[in-house]
């Protein structure tokens, strides 16, 4: 996955989409959803493009919040130059169109995928 996408693309890809109910193995996945990787479904899903910036090293770990959303919240904005948007790769699910963005947390001792679908009207 090359294509760097700014915030103009990925609404794009997402308005580009139509989308109805999956009953992919992801499920519903409107906030950041942890999922094992045996439930990805990398037959259904399309590389869109990514949002990490190979130009930086460390992206930022600050999140983007100004209307007092959390990380977990359904409705908080997809900011694609603020974490965790800046480490993710987005998808494009061939079913029922939605579109996703993919990033691993590591920690410690763990390493978490995890996944969100987008809506346009989030990106900022």
């Amino acid at each position: 996955m090359t294509q760097l996408l700014d915030a103009k693309a990925l609404r794009q890809a997402c308005v580009d989409s139509v989308t109805s109910p999956c009953a992919c193995a992801l499920g519903g996945c409107r906030s950041w959803e942890s999922f094992t990787e045996d439930r990805w479904p990398g037959e259904l899903l399309r590389p869109v493009g990514t949002l990490r910036d190979p130009a930086i090293d460390e992206p930022t770990l600050e999140e983007f919040h100004p209307n007092g959303t959390r990380y977990g919240s359904p409705d908080a904005p997809v900011a694609v130059e603020f974490f965790p948007c800046n480490r993710c790769d987005a998808y494009a699910c061939n079913r029922c169109g939605r579109t996703l963005l993919r990033y691993t947390e590591y920690g410690g001792y763990y390493v978490d995928h995890r996944v969100r679908e987008i809506l346009p009207e989030l990106i900022v």
